[in-house]
């Protein structure tokens, strides 16, 4: 981010935080011009690891019947859902609401029975569980530090993420800024951004770009 750019960031930040009775998230939002994401080999669909974190601790579910996955994560303070609750939540709305307070990995053989009970509710939502495969301590212990840039809804030329907040010092949010634009101009172009703004979450918004 250039100098003007931090400056006008770091004013703006410290003229709307402390407002509220709770610690507001900082949000960016990157408007497209030129992309038609009806198409589906425009949309976006983007993990960005922040390199600084979003600033707060994330709730994160695993789906797993596996003793040697939970004996891993249980350190994390992570919420464990046995194969054998599936069939209960698909059933359940409020149980299903729920889910979406959470971050939500699961272990392979439970993700087909996550498919059929319960992908007609977390597709649409673009929040169906991320198969744990590989590092699984290191994969729980990261959602903290990743965001998802989807395409989603009626399409619009528009993407909204959180990038920190009011709390982090303005460089850390900046370097998040960045590093969020730097992926999607690798997916769509720079030439694609119409514009790019911040904003707290309860403030008006600051254009950036």
């Amino acid at each position: 981010m250039e100098k003007e750019q931090l400056e006008k960031l770091g004013s703006f930040i410290e003229a709307n935080k402390g407002k509220r009775k709770f610690a507001q998230s900082v949000d960016l939002v990157v408007n497209f011009s030129g992309i038609d994401f009806t198409k589906p080999d425009n949309r976006l669909n983007l993990e960005v690891k922040l390199p600084n974190g979003r600033g707060k601790e994330s709730k994160v579910i695993v789906f797993s019947d596996d003793r040697n996955i939970n004996s891993k994560v249980e350190k994390f303070g992570v919420k464990i859902i046995p194969g054998s609750e599936i069939p209960t939540i698909s059933s359940d709305r409020v149980r299903q609401a729920e889910l979406l307070d959470y971050e939500l990995v699961a272990q392979p053989a439970l993700m087909p029975a996550i498919a059929k009970q319960l992908g007609q509710f977390l597709g649409p939502r673009n929040r169906m569980p991320r198969p744990l495969i590989g590092d699984v301590e290191g994969i729980v212990k990261g959602m903290g530090n990743s965001i998802y840039i989807r395409s989603k809804g009626k399409y619009l030329p528009t993407v909204h993420c959180v990038v920190g907040t009011e709390k982090m010092p303005v460089n850390e949010i900046a370097a998040n800024i960045d590093e969020v634009v730097s992926s999607v101009v690798k997916k769509v172009g720079r030439h694609n951004i119409k514009s790019v703004y911040v904003k707290l979450t309860m403030s008006e918004p600051l254009k950036l770009v």
